[in-house]
């Protein structure tokens, strides 16, 4: 697997960004989950693609200024069928280096009560509930997240780096 960082206007950040969209839409059953304003390419300041070993692109994520020395993680996905692979833990890796490279201190993110593996998948990473923030607050179904980037990582096991 490759992970690096690209432009959000890349075609393979793109066609990612669209297979979460659709997986959201049919999970929530609206065409965006994104309350508020949803991110764009004028406020994320890194974003993120994995690939396989064939070239295929298989996971990407993002990350937004919260101001304060927080970022908000948007548009972490994995298509379904690189999940269970790693592809997840090396793109919230790559997401929380480029957060200490931008200076800050803790990473937040929002995902659903619908999607239990990703509850299971950021708890088991060291991500702990917060009250809802920003434009999630008060949404029904809306879960979030916050890290200290100073803690320790919590790793899968048996992790293996």
């Amino acid at each position: 697997m490759r992970i690096r960082q690209v432009a959000g206007a890349h075609p393979d950040a793109e066609a990612l960004r669209a297979g979460q969209r659709a997986e959201i839409a049919a999970l929530c059953d609206r065409p965006d989950s994104e309350p508020g304003t949803p991110p764009t390419a004028a406020d994320v300041v890194a974003f993120f693609v994995a690939w396989d070993d064939d070239a295929r692109p298989v996971g990407c994520g993002g990350l937004r200024a919260l101001g304060d020395g927080i970022g908000d993680v948007k548009r972490m996905y994995v298509v379904p069928e690189a999940r269970g692979t790693g592809v997840a833990d090396g793109v919230l890796t790559a997401l929380e280096e480029g957060a200490r490279g931008q200076g800050w201190s803790a990473l937040r993110l929002e995902t659903g009560d619908g999607q239990p593996a990703a509850v299971r998948f950021y708890e088991r990473s060291g991500y702990r509930r917060i009250p809802n923030f920003g434009a999630y607050a008060g949404v029904d179904g809306s879960w979030c997240f916050e890290r200290r980037l100073d803690a320790v990582r919590a790793c899968p096991s048996p992790c293996t780096g």
